[in-house]
C-alpha cells in the first residue's frame, strides 16, 4: 500500500489540514470497529510503540497503539499550531514534526519565501526525510497553503519546490486556498501572483479553492436549513456541522468543505469495486504540464436525514456535481471546455449508475476534440461519515480562465502605481524582475486557456503537443 504525507504550511494551511485530520479519524473509526492498524489507515498514518522511550519504533500489524500523522506543520507564527498541540489532536502530532517561529511573515511573498526559506531549509529537509524513512512506499506530498498570505504563500511553494528538488519522483498535489476581491490583505494580489509562478512550474496538481465560493455554498445551506426548504433536518456530522456534532457560525463552516475536497482523495485508501490511485489523477487529467488546475466540486453539500436515497436523488447528485452552485471557485464548467474530468464516487453505487449519469450528462458537457472519452471514474464502498453516498468531481476544465484573469488584474491595479513595491525589494534576493517574470508567467497560463477555448468554437486547430526529440 503506497503512502501520503501532508504539508501544512501557514495560517490557513494548518486550520484547513486540522480539519482534515479530524475527519480522517472520523472515517476511520467508523468503518475501523476493532481497532486495527490497517493498509487504509497506514496510508496517512503510522502506528507508533510508545512504550519505547524517544521516538519508538512502528507496528505494521495488529492492533493499533499509537497513531502519528505523515504530516509537516509549518507556520511562522506559534498561534495556530499551538492550539493545535492544546486541542484533542494534540497526540496525533509528533513534535518533532513541527516548524514554527514567533514573527511572522507580514504578508510577504518574498520574506515567506526568500528569508524564511533559506533559513528553514536545512530543517525543512530533514524534517522531510525524517517523514520519508517511515513510508513503505511514498506516493505522494498534499500541500495545503494560502495564496493570499506571506507564509502560506511564500514558504508554501519555497516548500513546493524542495519537494521536486529532494523528492523528484513523489506526486505534488497541492490545495490552494485563493483570497476573495475583497480580501483584507492588500498585498494579496502580489503574493497569489508570485505564488502561482511557482506553481505552474513544481506541482503536479492544484486544486484551487475560492473563500468567495466557499461562503457563497454554505450561505445557501445556511438559507435553506433555516427556511426548512430541506424539509427535513441537517444530521450533527454532516459537512455543515463540526466534529462534535455542533453546528458552527458562519464563518467557520467553509474549513469544512475545503477540509473535505482532500479528504475525499482518500476514498482510493478503503476498498472498492473501482478504485483509482493518485499518480492515476494526474497521468489521466493533465494532458499538458502547466495546465494542471482542477476545479474541484462536492455534492452533496448538506445531508438529508433518510439514508436509503433513491435512485432520482442519485441522478441529481451527478446533476449538481456540473452545475456552477457546487464549484468551489466561481465558475461554470457547463459552459466551458473539459480537457478531463475525473468522478470520485463513495458509497452505495453501481458501475452501472456511473455509466448512466456519464451517458446522460455527456451531450451537455464540451470536450475537447482529441479527448471525448476523457472520463476517469473511481468507486469506493465506504461512504463519508454522514451521507450515504457522495462525488467528488475533478475537472480540467478551461472556467478557472476568469479566476485567474481577474487576479491578473487586481495584481496590474497594484504594479502600475508601483504600491507597496518597496516591502518586497527591500528583502534580500527579491528582485523586480521576479514580478515580471510572475505576471509573464501568468499571463501565458491565460493564453494557453485562451487557445484551447478558441478550438471550442472552431476558430483554431488545438495547441500542439510536445515536440519529441528522436
Amino acid at each position: 500500500m503506497t503512502q501520503s504525507v501532508v504539508v501544512q504550511v501557514g495560517q490557513c494551511g494548518n486550520q484547513v489540514g486540522c480539519r482534515f485530520w479530524d475527519l480522517a479519524l472520523r472515517e476511520h473509526a467508523a468503518v475501523n470497529k476493532k481497532g486495527i492498524y490497517d493498509e487504509a489507515l497506514s496510508s496517512f498514518f503510522r502506528n507508533v510503540d510508545t512504550r519505547s522511550a524517544g521516538d519508538g519504533p512502528d507496528i505494521y500489524k495488529g492492533k493499533i497503539c499509537s497513531l502519528k500523522a505523515r504530516a509537516l506543520l509549518i507556520d511562522m507564527e506559534e498561534g495556530v499550531v499551538n492550539e493545535i498541540l492544546q486541542g484533542p489532536l494534540r497526540d496525533v502530532f509528533d513534535s518533532k514534526q513541527l516548524i514554527t517561529d514567533v514573527s511572522g511573515s507580514g504578508n510577504n511573498w518574498a520574506v515567506g519565501y526568500k528569508v524564511y526559506g533559506c533559513q528553514y531549509r536545512e530543517n525543512i529537509v530533514e524534517k522531510l526525510r525524517k517523514t520519508a524513512e517511515h513510508c513503505d512506499c511514498l506516493q505522494c506530498f498534499f500541500i495545503i497553503h494560502s495564496m493570499g498570505g506571506g507564509t502560506g504563500s511564500g514558504l508554501g511553494t519555497f516548500v513546493l519546490n524542495l519537494l521536486e528538488d529532494e523528492f523528484p519522483e513523489v506526486y505534488r498535489f497541492v490545495t490552494s486556498v485563493y483570497p476573495s476581491g475583497e480580501d483584507d490583505v492588500i498585498t494579496s494580489p502580489y503574493n497569489s501572483v508570485l505564488a502561482m509562478k511557482e506553481l505552474n512550474e513544481h506541482a503536479d496538481c492544484v486544486l484551487p479553492i475560492e473563500n468567495e465560493s466557499l461562503f457563497d455554498i454554505v450561505n445557501k445551506i445556511h438559507q435553506m436549513v433555516n427556511s426548512g426548504k430541506l424539509g427535513s433536518t441537517v444530521k450533527p456530522n454532516s459537512l455543515v456541522t463540526s466534529s462534535a456534532g455542533i453546528t458552527k457560525t458562519v464563518q467557520e463552516k467553509p474549513f469544512d468543505a475545503m477540509n473535505n475536497i482532500v479528504a475525499n482523495l482518500l476514498s482510493a485508501r478503503f476498498e472498492g469495486s473501482l478504485n483509482m490511485d493518485l499518480n492515476e489523477i494526474s497521468m489521466n487529467l493533465v494532458p499538458f504540464p502547466r495546465l494542471h488546475y482542477l476545479v474541484s466540486s462536492l455534492t452533496p453539500l448538506y445531508t438529508l436525514a433518510d439514508v436509503n436515497i433513491p435512485s432520482r436523488r442519485l441522478d441529481q447528485m451527478f446533476s449538481d456535481a456540473f452545475s456552477r452552485d457546487h464549484q468551489l471557485i466561481r465558475a461554470d464548467p457547463k459552459h466551458s471546455l473539459y480537457l478531463a474530468c475525473a468522478l470520485l464516487v463513495r458509497g452505495n453505487v453501481q458501475v452501472s449508475d456511473l455509466r448512466r449519469n456519464i451517458e446522460r450528462l455527456k451531450p451537455s458537457l464540451h470536450f475537447v476534440s482529441w479527448n471525448q472519452e476523457g472520463w476517469k471514474t473511481s468507486l469506493c464502498s465506504v461512504p463519508p461519515v454522514g451521507h450515504s453516498h457522495s462525488l467528488l468531481a475533478l475537472a480540467n476544465n478551461t472556467c478557472v480562465k476568469p479566476t485567474f484573469m481577474e487576479l491578473k488584474d487586481r495584481f496590474m491595479k497594484l504594479y502600475k502605481k508601483k504600491a507597496h513595491l518597496h516591502h518586497y525589494l527591500q528583502v534580500d534576493g527579491m528582485e523586480q524582475g521576479c514580478f515580471s517574470e510572475a505576471i509573464s508567467s501568468l499571463s501565458d497560463l491565460i493564453e494557453e486557456y485562451n487557445e484551447l477555448d478558441a478550438t471550442k468554437s472552431g476558430l483554431r486547430t488545438a495547441p500542439s503537443r510536445l515536440k519529441i526529440a528522436v
